[in-house]
């Protein structure tokens, strides 16, 4: 009977939820909270702000891509139209006096959004695949184009802008600092990522997985592919519409770039450089473009050719993403053999992330050689500086990548055998299983 009611207890569910599922999102709240007692400075603010509102983008737009199927290249048109909303209602409750509480605007933004997925969906979701992309990618550049052209809902070229300190005071907060949006956004991201996740356990979602495995089988148990891919398309726009809502708050301003195809390829590669097969697939891949976009921007004008490559290297050799590089140690770990890849680890990727950066040092040094000024010789490197005309530094770094590549390639072997015999499970000298 006691062995009965443990198993019970073990398995107690909060809303559909295990007692193991509902510890990591405790946790991230709780590292949210903190967080900006951590990085206080104004700067990484604005920089977790923005990680928030990807995060809740990429979300979004896994809904489709990751777990019905649906390749869009046209998604930040419902984030554009979500946050162009919320912005006409902040500027509303300004002029009008509304009592309109600043934290309720992001619903304003996702129902926009919703409407906006419900009557594009009506049509583009009757077929998946190469059709509903390019009908996707169509409505993103229809839109977009309109957005220069219909002045009185997108402002034109100089967009829409507001002020988000005019609306109610919430408990004495007008909302004057970051650290207030900071926090209004890190609740409306725990909010949106636990009702995504949510709906990826209700029968929706379940057959969402379906209809992208095996549509036919599906349609065979009874169950409308397409309505299942319409249900799915409306719940992603919809938390677009949130993101979109929650941009305007952040940044007060919403143009053209919100809603075109740059951004809906930014979200796309996002979202592949996470791991589509995971929910928190999205999260890293949000959290790793926020932070190369905004500090690695910072440092070199050739940051978006590292994060192309990136991306490239990702989906050619980890089509699974950065959770999925994850969670490939998931069974080493459950086997107790991780520790066996230490020591190849160190021995082989040390040695790649070393020719790595010094390709990155090349591509540096050539494009200072390439594009300085004439007279503007030196550079500098990780606080070195050198003449780019010297042949001494294209010596070096020449030496060191090429070098370090061959260590690699040399110990690669060692760490493919280590690898298979850490996800075997090695029986015991007395038979027995370890």
């Amino acid at each position: 009977m006691t062995d009965t009611t443990s198993t019970i207890s073990q398995k107690r569910s909060y809303g559909g939820m295990t007692t193991g599922a509902v510890a990591p999102w405790i946790i991230c709240t709780v590292l949210l909270v903190l967080l900006p007692y951590v990085f206080q400075s104004s700067s990484a603010l604005t920089i977790m702000n923005q990680m928030a509102i990807t995060i809740v983008f990429a979300l979004a737009y896994n809904m489709l891509l990751g777990q019905g199927g649906m390749l869009s290249f046209g998604h930040a048109v419902y984030m554009g139209m979500g946050g162009f909303m919320c912005m006409h209602v902040m500027n509303w409750v300004e002029a009008e006096s509304i009592p309109l509480p600043l934290p309720f605007l992001p619903l304003f933004g996702g129902l926009f959004g919703l409407g906006m997925a419900t009557i594009i969906g009506a049509f583009s979701t009757r077929a998946a695949g190469t059709v509903f992309a390019m009908i996707s990618l169509g409505i993103g550049e229809l839109i977009a184009s309109c957005s220069v052209i219909i002045v009185a809902f997108f402002g034109g070229e100089e967009g829409v802008s507001g002020d988000r300190t005019y609306g109610l005071p919430v408990f004495g907060y007008e909302f004057l600092t970051k650290i207030e949006v900071y926090y209004l956004t890190a609740g409306w991201l725990v909010l949106s990522a636990l009702l995504m996740y949510l709906f990826s356990r209700t029968p929706v979602g379940r057959m969402a997985n379906a209809v992208r495995d095996n549509p036919e089988r599906a349609q065979f148990l009874g169950y409308s592919s397409r309505w299942v891919r319409f249900y799915s398309f409306c719940a992603s726009g919809f938390f677009c519409g949130v993101a979109g809502g929650l941009f305007a708050i952040n940044f007060e301003i919403l143009t053209e770039e919100n809603l075109n195809l740059a951004t809906s390829g930014s979200i796309l590669l996002i979202t592949f450089l996470g791991g589509v097969g995971f929910f928190f697939g999205p999260i890293i891949g949000a959290i790793v473009f926020t932070l190369l976009q905004s500090v690695l921007s910072l440092q070199t004008e050739l940051w978006q050719m590292y994060v192309g490559a990136l991306f490239v290297l990702t989906v050619m050799y980890f089509p699974g993403g950065l959770a999925g590089v994850i969670m490939m140690h998931a069974a080493p770990y459950k086997l107790g053999k991780l520790k066996d890849l230490i020591v190849p680890y160190i021995k082989t990727v040390l040695p790649a992330a070393v020719g790595i950066l010094g390709l990155a040092c090349f591509c540096e040094i050539m494009f200072h050689y390439k594009h300085a000024a004439v007279g503007e010789d030196d550079m500098s490197l990780f606080g070195y500086v050198f003449s780019t005309h010297s042949v001494l530094p294209w010596v070096v770094v020449i030496s060191v990548t090429v070098v370090s590549f061959l260590i690699a390639r040399r110990n690669a072997p060692e760490l493919r055998d280590t690898w298979a015999n850490s996800n075997i499970l090695t029986p015991k000298k007395d038979g027995g299983a370890q």
